[in-house]
C-alpha cells in the first residue's frame, strides 16, 4: 500500500507532497483509496461532504469505530501526514481479519477531504462540515490563490458541491473515532517509545492581518516619504516571535501575500497569515492580543492601515476521557499520554463523537516538510496498536 500511494502528488523538485484538495493529486489519491475498499470486498461510499468511508459491516447498524486520516498535504509536505493513519487503518483491518476476529460492531477507515486547508485556506473542510462548524453558506465563498472558489472546484473533480452540509446521521452512527498519526514532535523519540496515546490539542487558530500602505517607486521615493507596509509586516513576524518566547505559546507567519509584489516597487499591500497555539486558552490570548497590539502600534506610526481577520479557531480539545482511559487499558500499562499542538480531524469530531488518537514516533520531529519520517518498525507497532485497539472496541 505504501509503495502505491508513495509517488502520487509527490512533486519532482522539492521531494515533498502537493495533494491539494479537488486537484488532480487529490483525484489519484481517492482511487488509491477507493481501490484499497474494494480489494477487501469494503463498502464504498463518498459522503455529501466529500469523505471517504470503506465499511467492514453494515454501514447502518450504529454504534460503528471508525479509524482513518486524510491523504491531502501542505505544500510540499511529507508523506507520513496524515496518509500514515490511513494505509495503517487498512493494515490494522488486515491484521485483525488475519487474527480471526469476530466483528460485534461496523468498522469504517475513512479519508476526510481538505484536512490540511492548503488550497482554500480552513483545515479540515470535510470533517467541519459533517460536524456542522462550517455552514455551506461559509464553504461556499472559500476561495484558492486562483480565485477559484471550492463548489467550482468540486464541479470540477465531478462532485456535486449541492450537497454540502452538516451529516449529523452519520456522524450519529460513529461509536468511536480513534485516528493515528505520525507524531509531530519529538516527544515520543525522548520517552523511548514508538507509539503514544493523545491526552489533548492546544487551542489554535489563523488570523489574517492585512497591511495597506501606498505603492510607490522604490528607486525615488525617499525613505522619510514612505508608506511601506512590508516594513510594518516585519515589525509585526518579529513582536510574535517574542510574544510566543515570552508567553510560552508558539506564533508563526508562514504565508504572506505582496502587491503589486514588483521588485522596484514598494507595496501598496502586504497580508500575512498567523498561526498561534498556546496550551490553554488564557495563554494563546495573551499572546494573540500581544501581537496585535504591537502590529497596531508600528502601524500607527508609519501611517498603515491595518486590518485583521480571524479565519479560523478551535478552543482546546480534550479527547472523551472514557475512550481515552479505555485505549490505555488496552495498550498496556506504560504507554506514554501527550498532547499535541496540531490540529486534527479527530479534534473536530470531538464534539459530535467520542475521538481518540494514537501517534507514532517520528525521530527527527519534523512535520509538514519532505524530511517528516518514521522508521517502519515504529510504523508496524503503529499498526498493531491500531488493531489491538479496534478489536478491543469492535469484536467479541
Amino acid at each position: 500500500m505504501w509503495a502505491d500511494l508513495l509517488p502520487l502528488g509527490r512533486d519532482k523538485s522539492s521531494g515533498g507532497y502537493r495533494r491539494y484538495a479537488w486537484t488532480a493529486a487529490d483525484a489519484d489519491c481517492r482511487a488509491w483509496f477507493r481501490a484499497q475498499a474494494e480489494a477487501r470486498g469494503l463498502t464504498y461510499e463518498l459522503d455529501r461532504n466529500g469523505n471517504q468511508w470503506a465499511w467492514q459491516g453494515d454501514p447502518l447498524a450504529g454504534d460503528a469505530v471508525v479509524i482513518g486520516s486524510h491523504l491531502d498535504s501542505v505544500p510540499d509536505g511529507g508523506a507520513f501526514d496524515g496518509p500514515l493513519g490511513v494505509v495503517s487503518s487498512f493494515a490494522a483491518l488486515d491484521e485483525l481479519r488475519r487474527r480471526g476476529a469476530e466483528f460485534t460492531r461496523p468498522v469504517a477507515v475513512t479519508n476526510f477531504g481538505d484536512e490540511e486547508g492548503a488550497r482554500f485556506g480552513l483545515a479540515c473542510v470535510g470533517s467541519r462540515l459533517a460536524a456542522g462548524q462550517l455552514t455551506p453558506q461559509k464553504a461556499y465563498e472559500l476561495r484558492d490563490g486562483d480565485g477559484i472558489t471550492l463548489p467550482q472546484a468540486m464541479e470540477a473533480a465531478g462532485h456535486d458541491p449541492s450537497t454540502l452540509g452538516p451529516d449529523p446521521e452519520r456522524l450519529a452512527r460513529i461509536g468511536a473515532f480513534v485516528e493515528l498519526h505520525v507524531e509531530q514532535g519529538r516527544a515520543l523519540d525522548l520517552t523511548g517509545n514508538p507509539v503514544g496515546l493523545a491526552s489533548a490539542i492546544w487551542p489554535h487558530g489563523r488570523w489574517r492581518y492585512d497591511f495597506h500602505g501606498e505603492a510607490n517607486h522604490a528607486g525615488t521615493t525617499r525613505l522619510a516619504d514612505r508608506r511601506d507596509p512590508m516594513v510594518t509586516y516585519a515589525e509585526t513576524v518579529l513582536a510574535a516571535r517574542a510574544q510566543a518566547e515570552f508567553t510560552g505559546a508558539l506564533a508563526t507567519f508562514g504565508k504572506v501575500s505582496v502587491e503589486p509584489n514588483g521588485v522596484n516597487a514598494i507595496p501598496s499591500l502586504v497580508r500575512g497569515w498567523l498561526d498561534s497555539r498556546a496550551a490553554d486558552q488564557d495563554t494563546l490570548d495573551e499572546v494573540v492580543a500581544g501581537i496585535e497590539a504591537a502590529a497596531q502600534q508600528a502601524a500607527a506610526r508609519a501611517g498603515i492601515d491595518l486590518r485583521i481577520v480571524r479565519e479560523s479557531f478551535t478552543p482546546v480539545v480534550e479527547f472523551a476521557h472514557a475512550l481515552r482511559d479505555e485505549l490505555a487499558r488496552l495498550l498496556g500499562p506504560g504507554i506514554p499520554v501527550l498532547g499535541t499542538g496540531a490540529g486534527h480531524d479527530a479534534g473536530i469530531l470531538s464534539a459530535s463523537v467520542p475521538t481518540a488518537m494514537l501517534f507514532v514516533r517520528n525521530p527527527t520531529g519534523v512535520s509538514h516538510s519532505p524530511a517528516e519520517y518514521a522508521a517502519e518498525d515504529d510504523c508496524v507497532a503503529g499498526v498493531l496498536a491500531l488493531a489491538d485497539v479496534t478489536e478491543g472496541l469492535a469484536c467479541a
